[in-house]
């Protein structure tokens, strides 16, 4: 039984993917500082005698005997990873080096969770994985940009040095249960405000884009991804259906039945005008597309959140 460690398996992507590989008769190692993650997202998993939860900084180094690591851990959304930007930027940095070492001691496979947000405010439709981006090296977004770019840097010097089996995994915009109520990301944000009957607040004109991809497709992506040999990557792994935000929180107001009207505020500092990703490689290496489309899987989310603000 290989045993895999999950860094950041109590937040949204990783309790999912704690489930998945336990489902799937690995032995699962859960990392978490708390600081997004839940203890309540993986709550139903701590009687498994295959799961373990540690609670545990990624900044300090920890030494553990695993077989797989997939090094999630970091906050994803723009409140949690502003507020302590220079906390952040050393998670995806220090973090990435602890658990790099890690790896290369043990000889572990070790995956990347990246980020669409290393093509910044992107001038090439669709993304590909060869596009460098177009990022605000000195932003209020870069802590996590940033980060996440030299993160990748870190795992590739860590390949070509030390031989290190790595993968890295760029994740386009993941939605679905186990989202945080307050964690500032859009299809969050508009089903709570749409719940409460309170205005969604669309920041700018409500015509940029993204790529919204359900959280089970997202995970299983990750695991093809880890298990597909000579595969170091980056490939993107995301939903290439592209919605207006408009679009999104018209099917909300939609979906969910309320009498919110929709505002519009000032646009975000460096908030980027079209997001989509390319996923040919995803569809040849990893034979992987997502499955769910957007209203299947905002009526899950819908339900999730619902169950969250009035019980039951």
């Amino acid at each position: 039984m290989k045993r895999v460690l999950v860094t950041g398996g109590a937040g949204f992507i990783g309790s999912h993917l704690c489930e998945v590989l336990l489902d799937r008769g690995f032995d699962v190692l859960c990392l978490d500082n708390f600081f997004t993650g839940s203890k309540d997202n993986i709550r139903h998993l701590l009687s498994n005698p295959c799961f373990e939860l540690v609670r545990h900084d990624l900044v300090q180094p920890i030494f553990l005997e695993v077989d797989q690591i997939y090094n999630l851990a970091c906050p994803a959304s723009p409140i949690h990873y502003q507020y302590n930007p220079v906390k952040t930027i050393k998670t995806s940095v220090m973090g990435t080096i602890n658990m790099l070492g890690m790896a290369k001691r043990v000889s572990a496979r070790i995956l990347q969770a990246s980020t669409s947000e290393v093509y910044g405010d992107p001038q090439r439709q669709p993304q590909t994985e060869d596009y460098w981006g177009n990022v605000n090296t000195i932003g209020p977004r870069s802590c996590y940009d940033e980060g996440k770019r030299v993160a990748e840097t870190l795992m590739m010097d860590y390949h070509r040095q030390n031989g290190v089996d790595i993968r890295i995994a760029r994740i386009f915009n993941t939605y679905g249960p186990r989202m945080a109520l307050n964690d500032g990301r859009v299809i969050s944000n508009f089903i709570v405000q749409a719940l409460k009957g309170e205005p969604m607040t669309i920041y700018g004109s409500g015509s940029q884009t993204r790529s919204f991809c359900y959280v089970n497709d997202m995970v299983e992506g990750l695991f093809r991804m880890m298990e597909q040999e000579q595969c170091t990557g980056p490939i993107n792994l995301g939903n290439p259906e592209e919605f207006t935000i408009l679009e999104l929180a018209r099917h909300i107001l939609e979906m969910t039945g309320s009498s919110s009207e929709i505002i519009f505020a000032p646009p975000l500092p460096d908030d980027p005008a079209r997001r989509r990703p390319s996923i040919k490689k995803a569809r040849e290496i990893l034979e992987w597309e997502p499955t769910i489309p957007l209203k299947e899987g905002l009526k899950h989310t819908i339900a999730y959140f619902r169950g969250l603000i009035f019980g039951g």
